[in-house]
């Protein structure tokens, strides 16, 4: 029960490390929203907070001060199974006769049911339904049989899925990505030291400098006092996986992912939608905020077709209203579109309107922004997507629901845009993305809008000989 989450983790020479954890976390704040925890070593001793809520409201200044050490590791939770609730909240802390441990973990594997009843039967006690107690059960246990990365090495053996981790063992921190590099894990440099992260927006909110993309299969070790960091090339596969979602969705425009800034891609998106299904329209909108750059893509390449066509903000948006698509239930969802959009009616009324998003999963939320620009006075609403339709469940943990919920599982894009009355409706084509991201089909996670999956999970369809643990069941248990 893991799922997409942020995480990150510092190592410094002048200072604590406290507050630019903090800091990290405020800026991947995106990518969870139940719950934030950081975890410290001053050399001595482990100190730990967790909290429910964002950030700012699970720590205050005393939770801070009480945080000493110059090394530490940060989380934010995004729940897509398992508990909503503090047992849950990470990083995941263990003490074990060979030290302490923290662990903060995005991602979610899909063997964790097996993994869990194997350490159960050799005396293993948990405390949460998480995979991260997983991961750091069998890890702790490894590093009683040898040195640390060994022990990392012994770990990633028996984990199946997709995992990006923060690991602070005594004051040592690292970082660690799974060999299909499924979810993203960064390496930057700050003025006193260094620090892994989800995202790069992650390292400029602390004034660092992106150093590179952690590789698939890589464990990247940062010194106690800041220094340096040594990386050890763990497991290496023939292929990857990465999630093409966090390039559409998840991630800030901000970020660099895998060698690409997400805006660039996104804006690229949008021009290859306006190529392979631009209409004739007034204005474009786009969903703010992660359908703009899409939009501004598509706007820039319909003006290079000299259609005469303005881009417009006509929604515009509540910011104190969560995404939508990472609040647990559907009735939350659906009563917080309203309270987040409003129509500007001038930009809309008596126009012929092309709405721009990044993508559809229940079809509720494009339903009511159909309806919010018929009520505003548009003449007609054509909805472009920035993705495929999405058909299938994610097991790697993105909140994609069952395929009972998905609007596109088992209709057509015509019967969709009839569903949510749109005047039309088309999707970007899984070509298009391949292109966009410069990547291979063959090395992106395309799960969601093909139903064919990078690992082996039971019931399921995949794309590739697996290598790996077999997954006992596809039940997702997914951590941050």
């Amino acid at each position: 029960m893991d799922e997409k989450c942020g995480v990150v983790g510092v190592a410094l020479s002048e200072r604590e490390s406290a507050r630019p954890l903090y800091y990290a976390l405020y800026a991947l704040q995106h990518r969870g929203q139940e719950s934030a925890g950081i975890v410290t070593h001053d050399g001595f001793q482990q100190h730990s907070h967790l909290g429910m809520g964002l950030v700012g409201d699970a720590f205050d200044a005393a939770d801070l001060e009480r945080l000493a050490g110059s090394v530490g590791i940060g989380h934010v939770r995004y729940p897509t199974a398992g508990s909503v609730d503090a047992s849950c909240a990470q990083p995941f802390s263990v003490s074990f006769k060979s030290g302490s441990l923290g662990l903060s973990h995005n991602g979610n594997l899909v063997n964790a049911g097996a993994a869990r009843e194997e350490l159960a039967e050799l005396g293993h006690a948990f405390t949460s339904d998480g995979d991260t107690e997983v991961i750091a059960h069998a890890l702790a246990r490894n590093l009683l049989e040898g040195d640390l990365v060994d022990a990392v090495a012994d770990t990633m053996s028996r984990l199946h899925g997709s995992y990006s981790l923060t690991i602070a063992h005594d004051d040592t921190v690292m970082g660690l990505r799974d060999p299909e590099g499924n979810r993203p894990l960064c390496l930057g440099e700050l003025d006193d030291g260094y620090a892994v992260a989800s995202e790069s927006a992650a390292i400029d909110a602390l004034g660092g400098e992106l150093v590179r993309d952690v590789r698939p299969g890589e464990l990247v070790v940062l010194a106690p006092d800041g220094s340096g960091y040594e990386c050890h090339q763990l497991v290496e596969r023939d292929r990857t996986a990465h999630c093409f979602f966090e390039h559409v969705y998840f991630a800030r425009p901000d970020s660099t992912i895998d060698g690409r800034l997400v805006y660039d891609t996104r804006r690229e998106l949008g021009r290859k939608l306006w190529a392979e299904s631009g209409v004739e329209t007034d204005v474009i909108l786009p969903v703010p905020d992660s359908g703009r750059a899409f939009a501004s893509g598509y706007a820039a390449a319909a003006g290079e077709a000299s259609a005469d066509v303005s881009f417009a903000e006509g929604l515009m948006k509540n910011r104190y209203v969560g995404r939508t698509f990472i609040m647990p239930t559907q009735d939350e969802r659906e009563r917080a579109v309203r309270l987040k959009l409003n129509p500007i009616k001038s930009t809309v009324e008596g126009k012929t309107v092309t709405l721009i998003d990044d993508s559809i999963v229940r079809g509720t939320t494009s339903s009511q922004l159909v309806g919010l620009l018929r009520e505003a006075g548009a003449s007609a609403v054509h909805l472009r997507i920035g993705s495929p339709p999405i058909v299938a469940p994610c097991y790697m943990g993105i909140d994609m629901a069952s395929r009972e919920e998905l609007v596109a599982a088992d209709r057509t894009p015509t019967e969709i845009g009839e569903l949510i009355d749109a005047d039309s409706l088309a999707y970007l084509s899984r070509a298009a993305i391949a292109d966009a991201l410069g990547a291979s089909r063959a090395d992106l996670c395309l799960g969601c809008v093909t139903g064919e999956y990078p690992y082996d999970i039971e019931g399921e369809a995949t794309d590739r000989e697996v290598v790996g643990p077999t997954a006992a069941s596809a039940s997702a248990s997914a951590d941050d």
